[in-house]
């Protein structure tokens, strides 16, 4: 039987672009540090039993997932396929998002777009045209653009952008942005 808790975990690590710390997964969901070891432990067990393209990753008190050690090659291969090509519409409305609305947490970034984004700011990430901070007072990371951004735009700063002081600060969106979260993303 699958562990309820095993399955946040699961969920929480994928929608993650870096390592999540067990204290952290702890408290936020509200256990034990004990109970997330123990669910990890039935993750990496059901993950490992199963033909996964997947596995978790542990490094001291943290644990990510990370693409199975036999695939590597073949992810290498696509996402430097990836990386090089022109960027989709998803990828320019996210990029375009975080650029006005920054700093922005992953929730914030879903929120404006509808949809799930972690695929899409894994590869911005990749792509040098966003970067990470850790805010405190959030639970993950903020998203910024980088120089090389500003860079590929001609820019020196994210304030020449058009229109930018308009849409940063845009009403409708902060109102989107304050309302209660619905399902999941």
């Amino acid at each position: 039987m699958v562990s309820p808790l095993s399955t946040k975990l699961e969920a929480l690590l994928f929608a993650s672009d870096k390592p999540l710390g067990i204290k952290k997964l702890a408290d936020f969901l509200d256990v034990k540090p004990a109970a997330i070891e123990e669910a990890l432990q039935t993750l990496s067990e059901r993950l490992a039993s199963r033909e996964s393209g997947v596995r978790l990753v542990r490094t001291g008190s943290e644990v990510q997932m990370m693409t199975s050690p036999e695939l590597s090659k073949l992810v290498r291969d696509f996402l430097k396929d990836e990386l090089t090509g022109e960027l989709t519409k998803p990828q320019l409305e996210t990029l375009t998002v975080i650029a006005y609305r920054q700093p922005i947490t992953k929730p914030e970034l879903e929120q404006i777009r509808g949809v799930n984004c972690s695929l899409i700011i894994r590869n911005l990430l990749m792509r040098g045209l966003v970067e990470t901070e850790e805010v405190r007072e959030k639970f993950g990371p903020v998203y910024r653009v980088t120089h090389d951004f500003l860079r590929f735009l001609g820019l020196t700063d994210v304030r020449a952008l058009p229109d930018y002081e308009k849409l940063h600060a845009d009403e409708h969106i902060t109102a989107v942005l304050s309302e209660p979260k619905g399902g999941g993303v």
